[in-house]
């Protein structure tokens, strides 16, 4: 039976989101309005959670993957202690606020995840179910489960529109993820409407169908329904839940029911309406009862004794088992391991593809560094992402670190992110580079959240050859680029690889790697250089150079060999890798003129994709090899000469320059 206060508390984190979106003039109250019993039901009832110590491993996890509702977490972390203050919330959506439009990693406590794109937020769950069940299987001994906790989530009828949200589930329900428990805030109403006009399938069936425990609340409001199904969520431990709960958008407002309260405030005098239907005094704004404070403090005293107990579990850890306990706390807490000065992981023999040498990284870097955990979409076979000896993770191996995401890549990119927000693991995925369109919004929020996850993207020019157009990325690389916080690297040789890789795992940011499918030659002169982004692969023999050719991946060779037909008719030029234009633009000015001095304006950039984004180095004299158009399908060597790949293509255009 539900208790008094606790209706108060419910109808506080009502009010507040009400209020807050209110003086905003801006916000999503339905949500709040329709949701809040149940995650009342999670903060105060089920969940372990320490709000003195939000960052605590073994805590629990909520996402709020309908990230429009950013008001409802807003109020509960207010209410139960996590920081937000009164004045947080009434600079709702505010310049300098805690309180952004929706959820943001790292900028307010409590938060999990940066969600709002619709959909992420269910599949950023299904990565942090996956690290649980991962981390647990490797760390956890017979009275010492030191990696056991649930992942919970909150999804609308918006999420299980996005396609994202359908192989995120589909996975979890494969790999028996049975500490996911996901609710579903079912109100049918979108922002055009009823949801009737573009969604009539049977939600429960279709997760029935994913391998899911699906639950089913009749009345949102019934906390100790929710309860009841919380409790027989968690008692199936073979199957991730779906608590389907039927919730009204708007709860208790003039607005109840209505599209109309989704995506705007309700007006003053909703407001007002909806205060009185809860008996709460209509004349006051951001109000909360004493009462209501210290029933949430209280609430939360359970999550600060599961902490304590916990503590004293690790002691008693650390005693048993020294080695594991160090092994944990070195993969929760420790850095990424500087490879810079590790010459064996830049030791390479023979020419080869980039894609073959990022798997020669990848089998390096897990034997140096432990958590790196990840796979591929279908394709490992192809991107080389497969790393031997570690076992596959599934629903009955979860000690393996291989990762299966099927032919899933949108999600697989946002399920790398839940798996490394949730901490002790380094997450990689690994497709296409023409496929990273798929991945462009998981890459998106993994450079929001500054994620270093790694994107091992494979067949990264018109060398894929006969696969034709489809398959042969040209604007990927610029698309990438284009993107604050994330850097791409197009490496010309293994060396080149070696250091993209020893650079990415340090950086706060994802790094995307464009591989090549054909062999390189392995370059005189290439190697760590690389992790500055730009270099001088081959140097003038003047102070200054007649030309300068820049490139990056399997153009860098055109240049060493154009260098040489110049260099026969009396030019003198410079070649200069640069595998990362992020990277280079991090240093100081003085290495950026040493590399591309401004006195020499004969520049001559040579890519196999779009120009885009190379003029900020040719300048108004330069010119570039590049392809503004789409490819053809033809054997890669073909499609090379035919597109004026060729090292006496790039010889004449130098020639032109001057």
């Amino acid at each position: 039976m539900i208790k008094p206060v606790e209706q108060k508390l419910i109808n506080s984190i009502r009010t507040l989101s009400a209020d807050a979106i209110e003086k905003a003039k801006s916000g999503h109250p339905g949500t709040p309005l329709g949701a809040a019993p149940a995650v009342y039901t999670l903060f105060g009832r089920q969940m372990r959670h320490d709000p003195a110590n939000p960052a605590w491993h073994n805590r629990d996890r909520f996402v709020l993957s309908a990230g429009h509702a950013s008001m409802l977490l807003y109020s509960v972390n207010h209410l139960f202690g996590y920081g937000l203050t009164m004045e947080d919330l009434k600079q709702f959506r505010q310049w300098g606020s805690k309180t952004p439009g929706h959820p943001e990693y790292g900028h307010t406590p409590m938060v999990e995840t940066t969600t709002g794109p619709l959909g992420q937020g269910i599949a950023n769950a299904v990565g942090m179910a996956m690290a649980e069940k991962h981390l647990a299987a490797v760390f956890n001994r017979d009275g010492f489960p030191v990696v056991d906790h649930y992942t919970y989530c909150l999804m609308g009828d918006g999420c299980v529109m996005e396609g994202i949200s359908a192989e995120a589930s589909s996975l979890a329900g494969t790999l028996g993820l049975s500490k996911l428990i996901v609710f579903y805030d079912c109100n049918k109403i979108s922002i055009e409407g009823d949801t009737d006009i573009a969604l009539r399938e049977d939600t429960a069936a279709r997760y029935r169908a994913y391998g899911w425990q699906v639950l089913e609340v009749e009345d949102g409001n019934d906390v100790d329904a929710i309860d009841r199904a919380v409790e027989a969520a968690k008692a199936d431990d073979k199957r991730p839940s779906l608590l389907l709960i039927h919730t009204k958008i708007g709860a208790f407002s003039p607005k109840e029911g209505s599209a109309s309260s989704h995506g705007a405030p309700l007006g003053a005098e909703a407001v007002k309406a909806l205060k009185q239907n809860l008996g709460v005094d209509p004349e006051k704004s951001f109000s909360v009862e004493q009462e209501v404070y210290d029933f949430a403090a209280a609430c939360v005293e359970k999550g600060r004794l599961a902490h304590r107990v916990w503590d004293q579990l690790m002691e008693g850890y650390q005693e048993a088992y020294p080695e594991l306990y160090s092994k944990y706390m070195e993969w929760f807490e420790g850095e990424a391991p500087d490879l810079s000065q590790d010459e064996d992981f830049f030791a390479f023999e023979k020419d080869d593809s980039t894609r073959n040498a990022s798997g020669q990284c990848l089998a390096r870097l897990a034997a140096r560094y432990e958590r790196l955990m990840g796979g591929s979409a279908d394709l490992a076979s192809s991107n080389m992402s497969y790393i031997k000896g570690r076992g596959d993770f599934s629903a009955e191996t979860p000690e393996g670190a291989n990762l299966h995401f099927g032919v899933r890549e949108q999600a697989m990119a946002a399920i790398c992110n839940g798996m490394q927000v949730h901490g002790g693991l380094h997450a990689y995925c690994a497709t296409f580079l023409v496929f990273s369109d798929y991945l462009k919004h998981g890459i998106r929020l993994s450079a929001l959240m500054k994620l270093p996850v790694l994107y091992v993207l494979t067949h990264d020019s018109i060398g894929v050859g006969e696969d034709g157009p489809t398959h042969q990325p040209i604007e990927q690389l610029a698309a990438v680029r284009s993107m604050p916080n994330a850097a791409l690297f197009r490496p010309a040789d293994s060396r080149e690889t070696a250091a993209a890789y020893a650079a990415a795992i340090r950086r706060q940011g994802p790094s995307c790697l464009a591989l090549s499918r054909q062999t390189l030659p392995l370059l005189p002169g290439s190697g760590k250089q690389a992790m500055k982004g730009g270099y001088v692969l081959v140097d003038s023999e003047k102070a200054l150079p007649d030309v300068i050719l820049l490139a990056s991946g399997s153009e860098v060779s055109l240049c060493v060999q154009a260098r040489e037909l110049l260099k026969a008719k009396g030019v003198d030029a410079r070649v200069v890798s640069m595998p990362c234009m992020e990277l280079f633009e991090e240093q100081d000015e003085a290495y950026k003129q040493s590399v591309l001095p401004k006195a020499v304006r004969a520049r001559l950039a040579v890519e196999a994709a779009t120009s885009f984004g190379w003029h900020k180095y040719v300048g108004l004299d330069g010119d570039t090899i590049c392809l503004d158009h789409f490819g053809a399908s033809a054997p890669a060597g073909k499609l090379f000469e035919a597109f004026g790949f060729t090292a006496e293509n790039v010889a004449d255009k130098a020639l032109a320059l001057l």
